[in-house]
């Protein structure tokens, strides 16, 4: 299922460009059409367990899933390249 705009979503696979790994928790900001008919882009907006905004990220959007009831969010270290 498609996520709507401002859901919360986890990354299901890593993107080590952007330092994401699977798991992470991030909200769709919009979504973009792949420039050669292929996958659509959702755009990420990446916060910190504070809530500050961190990173705005473009992903495919087979790289991520609606965040459920079933969900339990969890802390790691950001670590910057």
């Amino acid at each position: 299922m498609k996520p709507k705009l401002y859901q919360r979503v986890a990354l299901i696979r890593d993107w080590p460009d952007a330092g994401l790994r699977r798991g992470d928790v991030a909200t769709v900001v919009d979504w973009v059409p792949h420039p050669t008919d292929g996958d659509e882009g959702c755009v990420l907006e990446v916060f910190n367990a504070l809530g500050e905004s961190i990173q705005v990220v473009t992903v495919p959007s087979l790289y991520v899933s609606p965040v459920t009831s079933d969900d339990i969010p969890a802390i790691r270290r950001l670590v910057v390249a």
